[in-house]
């Protein structure tokens, strides 16, 4: 190996260290009570902001007749019976409250906790969300989160629906001055959400700005072990124009806030692997606003708490309202793509321009058929990188021949470096040349693993983003590909990769990438590489998903078979020199040229 396929391989491994240190999870784990104790304050705090988003009017003065805090129109709704309606599909088990007219559970049926529990999305603490703010004409800020509504027709305490069924869930709320908000939930059986419409009576002497919100106040709550590496991937968005607006609360410092004007198509918040949306009318909305927090939790934990909310005109009419849809579920691309307003860009698959569409027209439909032929997550995996390794054969081969050339070739090579030490210039040239004579392409060797970067890129978003691969079991230990695996756990903390769980799948690539190193590294002055680089990747590969370790390892496998096996054909080959390729003549008076010689003889 010379000097630039040392190079070569230098510049590849620091795009992986700079890439991979950027997008790697930092380690973090939580109990259950933790979490919950910083979901709450995270959640408060995000409540606070998403009602402090819209424009108040001037508070007046209490008089003897505006006396309660929640004004003439909505006096003494604060206070009443609350009752539960439960609708149970196929897919959820959901509880309305009519205490706010709020989503007080949304428990989903085919989804389970890091530790086995069914997943929850709705915070129990905050009492439910998904309810209307506005400000009214008597100068009151109105949340309808704590206000009581009526039971409209439908008189059921639960209902289960399943097939093509649908039902529907009608809640009231009245105002002093004969008028009244009514909130209708239709849910259909298959579906993750429910249509919900807003519909205003009488109200046009009761909301003032000419605005009301659909707002969801409290975030999601955590489903995953490592509460930063789910921090991580939480975010709140907004799709207007054909833009994706994103706010990201990366720190506990940083409390990001967003107004988007004009006409929204949707605002969404997720945390690793599911997402709630509010999706108006098409062309009815008249803004969104996004607001976020991180909180740290013990044990270096965090949790990010997202609100959101969907701007909508109020015109005064005597009768006027509005239409949503509600997405409550995992963030499962074809499940989003179904909806058709673009909600599928909150799954991150990398970046836009190159690496997403390999991820989602390419890794993920491969993954999924393979996943029809073998069960096993961990096996479609090994599929996979046997179908990888296949493709990259007819370049691997050549590299590896490329390689094993410049090992015959060194000798040559150390006497152009005696000969010319003391003219580098010429020294290169002479170096150029043998390559040219023997036909050798030093940077050969590096091609493979440049056109395997972008694979790898995408794997590494696909294992870690996508809902398909989520608790993907394989054999032993290894229990979820998405996540690190993890055989022990060190009594100390290694610095700057801030290791303590140590992976075996890491350990096993490092060792395949050790022995590729020890078969292709020939010269005494590189022995440094043939650790260096096994270690460094080990190290970096640590907290990664172990599919990937797993993709890599199986891979290495392979490249040292082939390697073996090049190594038999080639031995023994001498090296040869390549044959200059002769000039054709041209024409009919080539062939003259060619003929004369033999006519004078």
């Amino acid at each position: 190996m010379d000097r630039q396929s040392i190079l070569g391989y230098i510049l590849i491994f620091i795009l992986l260290v700079v890439w991979m240190w950027m997008s790697s999870p930092k380690p973090g784990q939580q109990t259950e009570q933790q979490k919950a104790v910083a979901t709450q304050a995270a959640q408060q705090d995000s409540a606070r902001r998403v009602a402090a988003a819209i424009v108040q009017p001037p508070i007046q003065a209490p008089t003897e007749k505006s006396a309660d805090p929640l004004g003439k129109f909505f006096a003494g709704r604060d206070k009443g019976e609350e009752q539960t309606i439960t609708i149970e599909s196929d897919l959820y088990i959901a509880e309305i409250s009519t205490k706010g007219g709020v989503v007080k559970r949304w428990e989903l049926k085919n989804y389970k906790t890091w530790d086995g529990k069914p997943v929850q999305l709705v915070d129990y603490k905050k009492r439910g969300d998904l309810s209307l703010l506005f400000a009214t004409a008597d100068g009151r800020l109105i949340n309808t989160h704590d206000l009581y509504f009526e039971r409209g027709e439908s008189g059921f305490a639960r209902r289960v629906i399943a097939g093509n069924e649908e039902t529907t869930v009608s809640l009231v709320l009245p105002t002093t001055n004969g008028g009244r908000i009514t909130k209708t939930l239709r849910f259909k059986n298959g579906e993750y959400g429910f249509n919900t419409d807003i519909a205003f009576s009488k109200m046009g002497d009761v909301i003032a700005n000419y605005e009301y919100q659909l707002v969801w106040e409290s975030g999601l709550r955590y489903a995953e072990h490592n509460s930063v590496d789910e921090s991580n991937f939480a975010s709140a968005y907004a799709y207007a124009g054909k833009e994706l607006t994103e706010i990201d609360a990366s720190s506990t410092e940083n409390k990001p806030q967003k107004n988007v004007s004009g006409v929204v198509d949707w605002v969404a918040a997720r945390t690793k692997y599911f997402a709630f949306a509010i999706i108006p009318k098409e062309g009815t909305s008249d803004g969104g606003y996004l607001e976020g927090a991180r909180v740290a939790a013990p044990d270096k934990g965090a949790v990010e708490s997202y609100g959101i909310a969907v701007k909508m005109p109020f015109k005064g009419g005597q009768e006027e309202g509005g239409s949503f849809r509600i997405f409550f579920g995992p963030a499962d691309i074809s499940v989003l793509k179904s909806y058709g307003v673009g909600l599928d860009k909150i799954v991150g698959l990398g970046w836009t321009w190159l690496i997403r569409p390999i991820s989602e027209y390419v890794m993920l439909p491969i993954l999924s058929a393979l996943h029809y032929i073998a069960p096993n997550w961990g096996v479609v995996i090994i599929l996979f990188s046997i179908i990888i390794k296949i493709g990259l054969h007819p370049l691997s081969r050549s590299s590896m021949r490329s390689m094993k050339k410049m090992q015959a070739l060194q000798p040559l090579m150390d006497e152009i470096k005696a000969k010319y030490k003391d003219d580098p210039q010429k020294m290169n040239q002479q170096v150029m040349n043998l390559y040219k004579e023997y036909g050798v392409n030093p940077a050969g060797g590096c091609l493979p693993l440049l056109l395997q970067f972008p694979v790898m890129i995408a794997l590494y978003n696909v294992l870690r983003a996508t809902i398909e691969l989520r608790q993907g079991n394989f054999v032993w230990w290894i229990t979820d590909l998405s996540i690190p695996d993890r055989i022990f756990t060190l009594p100390f903390e290694i610095p700057f990769f801030a290791i303590r769980d140590v992976s075996g799948l890491a350990l096993l690539m490092g060792v395949t990438m050790f022995i590729q190193q020890k078969m292709s590294v020939k010269d005494p002055r590189q022995k440094a590489m043939v650790w260096m680089m096994p270690v460094m990747m080990t190290l970096l590969f640590n907290s990664f998903p172990s599919g990937l370790n797993l993709y890599y390892f199986v891979f290495n496998v392979l490249s040292i078979g082939q390697q073996v096996m090049i190594n038999r054909q080639s031995e023994g080959e001498p090296l040869r020199k390549v044959e200059p390729k002769k000039k054709k003549s041209g024409g009919i008076f080539g062939k003259i040229g060619k003929d004369l010689p033999r006519l004078k003889r």
